[in-house]
């Protein structure tokens, strides 16, 4: 996932009409001005491929099995939860990077956060990585236009700037952005450099910026590095970057094994509400890219150091393994979806029912008996648990590009 950034540019929206009063407040005149008409054109986003009740259905029948079973995730300080400070404006949630992983961590986070919300509009819809959305392969399981299914956004300046229009849900931003993804296990939690675009939006429609910080993601792929030349020849093919680990020759053996998670218990941490609009004395349209670079560095800092805190206070155990094997007992009756090697069945199954056939109200059959019967109405997931030669028929569907 990724934040976009750049340099600012004076719009119709904050310029100060001669017929209005010069007694009229910025704000008023952010409230009063209608949005650009780059902005209005590109509110096509808010509802392409978004679907909220197939939200639904996907936390119900998948992520309560593999949360519950697996990840345990916890949301620590989460109550009160955050309200707009501007009624009219969605909040700016900021999160960092678990590094090294296909992102579990946010998919966990998203469910939590919305199931939290009775998916009403205090959940949020994230911006992310257009790679994300591009490639079939970082789909999960290759279930075409899961991201903005689930309610992402193609993070570029112009979405994010759309986004600020809508007031249904709150905005999720990773402002570390793709370099956050790849930064190897050594800089675990190490805040890479932050994108301004989230300070530009703070500012320019008072809005307030609510970090929440994710302890344990990456162990979901745990000793995990990067290479450079190598990240940038994987990019070609659709894939934001390759994790150089005691797992990887593992992929290429067995292509489940591609989008497996360690049961890492995720942990997300609300932290201290931020007002970037109140760390400058300068109207928004008179700021420089430096003004906004030098509020996004400090704001940096004050999120290093809670990262900080929240990984000496919830990052000891890792996996708690107690916990683990505790709810795989729990769930028992779900083996083997409640594992990353079930994984593939689940969703395929999920998608025939969900997506191919539009059922929004059956209960999918889970259970020890219905593998073969899955596999049977799904021929295709075999591939993933054939060694080598399941690459082939899945290389061909998965480094197909979507249109957008």
């Amino acid at each position: 996932m990724q934040s976009p950034d750049k340099k600012p540019v004076t719009s119709q929206e904050g310029v100060v009409r001669p017929s209005q009063s010069k007694e009229q407040t910025q704000e008023q005149v952010l409230e009063n001005v209608p949005p650009s008409p780059e902005v209005l054109a590109n509110r096509h986003i808010y509802d392409e491929y978004f679907d909220l009740e197939l939200g639904k259905c996907f936390a119900e029948d998948i992520m309560e099995l593999i949360d519950g079973a697996y990840f345990r995730s916890r949301l620590i300080d989460l109550d009160p939860f955050p309200k707009r400070n501007n009624p009219k404006r969605p909040l700016i949630f900021a999160s960092n990077h678990s590094g090294m992983a296909f992102p579990w961590d946010g998919i966990v986070w998203g469910y939590r956060i919305h199931k939290h919300c009775n998916y009403g509009p205090d959940g949020i819809r994230a911006l992310t990585a257009p790679m994300l959305s591009a490639s079939v392969l970082m789909h999960p399981y290759q279930i075409k236009y899961f991201w903005k299914r689930m309610g992402a956004v193609d993070a570029t300046f112009l979405n994010f700037e759309t986004m600020m229009h809508q007031n249904d849900f709150n905005v999720m931003i990773y402002p570390e952005g793709v370099p956050g993804i790849g930064k190897g296990f050594h800089r675990r939690y190490q805040l890479q450099r932050f994108s301004s675009s989230m300070v530009h939006m703070s500012i320019k429609y008072k809005t307030d910026i609510i970090p929440f910080y994710t302890v344990n993601g990456e162990y979901i792929n745990p000793y995990s590095y990067c290479s450079n030349f190598l990240n940038k020849l994987v990019n070609l093919i659709g894939i934001p970057f390759l994790p150089l680990g005691f797992i990887t020759p593992f992929i290429l053996l067995f292509p489940w094994i591609f989008y497996m998670a360690f049961p890492a218990r995720l942990t997300f941490i609300k932290g201290k509400r931020i007002k970037p609009y109140e760390m400058t004395d300068k109207p928004y349209e008179e700021m420089t890219y430096e003004d906004f670079r030098a509020i996004a560095d400090k704001i940096r800092d004050m999120m290093q150091k809670e990262l900080n805190e929240a990984v000496k206070k919830y990052g000891q155990k890792p996996y708690d393994w107690k916990s683990f094997f505790k709810a795989q007992w729990k769930w028992i009756r779900y083996f083997p979806y409640t594992l990353p090697i079930g994984w593939p069945l689940l969703f395929a199954e999920w998608e025939r029912v969900r997506i191919k056939k539009g059922d929004r109200k059956s209960k999918l059959k889970l259970g020890f008996l219905s593998t073969l019967r899955i596999l049977f109405k799904n021929p295709k997931v075999i591939a993933y648990y054939l060694p080598l030669i399941g690459w082939i028929p899945l290389g061909i569907s998965g480094f197909r590009r979507l249109k957008p």
